[in-house]
């Protein structure tokens, strides 16, 4: 693998990990302020996660 190939995995990592962890204090913050729609963002939560996951693979795979 070559350094920018390399240079290119590490920010797709890294772009993904943010995205993830937005996601999941977006839904926290949602949560505490509507206790009664858990079930709703949880499951939004999960899928906008995998779909940035699976994102992630698919970059790296292709770097």
């Amino acid at each position: 693998m070559e350094i920018p190939a390399i240079v290119g995995a590490g920010l797709v990592v890294i772009g993904a990990g943010i995205g993830i962890g937005k996601i999941g204090g977006s839904a926290m913050e949602a949560i505490a302020r509507q206790p009664e729609a858990t079930g709703k963002i949880q499951t939004a939560m999960l899928i906008a996660a995998a779909l940035i996951e699976g994102i992630g693979f698919a970059a790296l795979f292709a770097v």
